[in-house]
């Protein structure tokens, strides 16, 4: 992924309107009418949203002769995903390198005595 695609999607991700449009399409195919059902906004603003999302790369619009059906597109989620992966490893390894400094700055436990 060139990182203007990268760009573009976690672009497009940031707004909380324009995921829950992506969460809606994970449901299946939707007009633009039926993605604005859930939003107190304009279908001209439901279309910029979808212009945003598509420009990313995340959905496409298909022609069914007067609806222009929206579907989700995987490929930049997983381009998004595959580029945090790398992250979340390194954070990974910096909690496990914290966990052994903090076992070797533990006292010992006390040796138990008998009475």
């Amino acid at each position: 992924m060139t990182p203007g695609a990268l760009d573009a999607t976690f672009f497009a991700l940031a707004d909380p309107t324009r995921r829950a449009i992506l969460a809606r399409l994970t449901t299946g195919e939707a007009s633009v009418s039926e993605l604005a059902e859930p939003f107190a906004m304009s279908q001209p603003a439901i279309s910029k949203h979808l212009k945003v999302l598509e420009r990313a790369g995340l959905i496409r619009r298909g022609k069914d002769a007067q609806r222009r059906p929206c579907r989700i597109e995987a490929a930049p989620l997983k381009d998004a995903v595959a580029w945090i992966e790398r992250y979340r490893a390194f954070w990974e390894g910096q909690y496990a390198r914290l966990d052994a400094l903090l076992d070797e700055m533990k006292p010992a436990a006390p040796a138990k005595t008998e009475t």
